[in-house]
């Protein structure tokens, strides 16, 4: 890897989609500037498009127009395919019930295999019609919202902010109780479109009881998305692994985004973080420190902080992170399946991994699951141990489209 690299790094993902599901809901005319343009991004772009939205882009100003001032006039029912996008099916639910026609909604075989029961209770005990493949999809939803009160265990924190979205545009005041919550800094992301937008709420500072009054409405207008940390995340560590120095630009320090936290588990490892304007300058040390981890609140981080474990001087676990079974692969068998080919000692436990110090590493042929964090972070793992050959990269554009060019630039291959 060069060393002193700088890069921009891509439009988050997370506000990426909320700003297309709330403008699209305004009824209005807006402008997303610096969107993330990706599979998942155009999955749920898409979807607008078909309930009557109109959105461009403009590579110019890179930025997403939208007239969503049709939105919900035409066809009755009306089938969506949301592709891989998990994000932009959760969140699209409740506010598609709004609409008060029949809405089907559809992904791929990986999406179709991530449960989404709970969350169609819940809009059940709302007032809500639906139906769903024994809590997958497809399933098809039918509103409006009557408002009330739903209890939901949030193992993901896309079906607390499914909910919160939705609730703004039911008939009725909306009670949420969450018995149980993970990935909590996902939901302060929603809270913080919530408050830009004036909505009236309230949320318990644990998240686990919150109050959405209905009848409220979104409003169009102007919205700015700043740079994915998630995204961000893969450079942090490949500068990590090879003690190198490398800026990230693009990045917002008082953005809410869960990944940010990624920066704090490099610094526990022995990287040296300084904010910059406008970014992030990190530097890997001579060797990283191994430790104890609890990622609930990033779970999409656990691949690449299990490469970034590998270099440790001790055993690193990461801990406390059970839904990362359930994302676009059981991302915690996958990577301890992969690395295990690469020859790391990998411990397997329910909620995470045990990655043990001192593995000889050479290359293999592994494979990705059509997972993009996976084959980012075996790409990332590629470029300090020779021969490592993935079956499939396509699956990058579903967040990150550019990865391999601006791996290629930083890498100098």
């Amino acid at each position: 890897m060069k060393d002193n690299s700088a890069i921009w790094i891509p439009g988050s993902k997370s506000q990426s989609i909320r700003a297309l599901l709330i403008s699209a809901f305004s009824f209005g005319k807006s402008i997303i500037r610096n969107p993330l343009v990706s599979a998942d991004t155009m999955s749920t772009l898409n979807a607008l498009k078909a309930l009557g939205a109109r959105i461009d882009y403009s590579e110019k100003e890179n930025a997403f127009l939208v007239d969503s001032t049709d939105l919900g006039k035409g066809e009755e029912s009306i089938t969506l395919d949301l592709g891989n996008s998990g994000t932009g099916t959760y969140l699209l639910l409740g506010l598609a019930a709004s609409l008060g026609k029949e809405i089907t909604i559809k992904g791929d075989e990986s999406l179709s295999g991530r449960p989404i029961g709970p969350l169609c209770d819940a809009y059940r005990a709302l007032g809500a019609d639906v139906r769903d493949k024994s809590g997958y999809l497809p399933l098809s939803i039918k509103g409006p919202l009557k408002g009330g009160k739903a209890t939901i265990e949030c193992r993901t924190s896309q079906y607390l902010s499914s909910l919160l979205l939705g609730s703004v545009l039911s008939e009725g005041d909306v009670e949420i109780e969450c018995p149980l919550l993970y990935e909590k800094p996902y939901v302060t992301i929603t809270l913080s479109w919530l408050d830009s937008q004036n909505i009236e709420y309230r949320i318990s500072d644990d998240y686990l009881h919150s109050y959405v009054k209905g009848r409220q409405h979104f409003s169009s207008g102007e919205f700015q998305v700043s740079g994915d940390y998630s995204s961000a995340s893969f450079f942090l560590v490949l500068a990590a692994i090879h003690g190198k120095d490398i800026t990230i630009l693009g990045l917002d320090r008082n953005d809410s985004q869960g990944d940010k936290r990624v920066l704090e588990v490099l610094e526990e490892m022995g990287c040296t973080v300084t904010w910059i304007e406008n970014g992030v300058r990190l530097k890997g040390p001579e060797k990283l420190k191994g430790g104890t981890f609890d990622i609930n609140d990033i779970p999409d981080a656990l691949p690449i902080l299990s490469v970034a474990a590998l270099f440790a001087d001790s055993d690193v676990k990461l801990t406390n992170v059970p839904q990362a079974r359930i994302k676009e692969t059981d991302r915690i068998r996958a990577m301890h399946l992969e690395l295990e080919k690469l020859g790391a000692s990998i411990i397997e436990e329910d909620d995470g991994l045990i990655i043990k110090s001192g593995a000889k590493l050479h290359g293999a042929e592994v494979s990705g699951y059509k997972d993009h964090r996976i084959i980012m972070s075996l790409s990332i793992l590629g470029t300090a141990v020779d021969g490592i050959k993935i079956d499939d990269v396509s699956h990058v554009n579903v967040t990150f489209p550019t990865f391999f060019e601006l791996l290629s630039e930083v890498n100098g291959d």
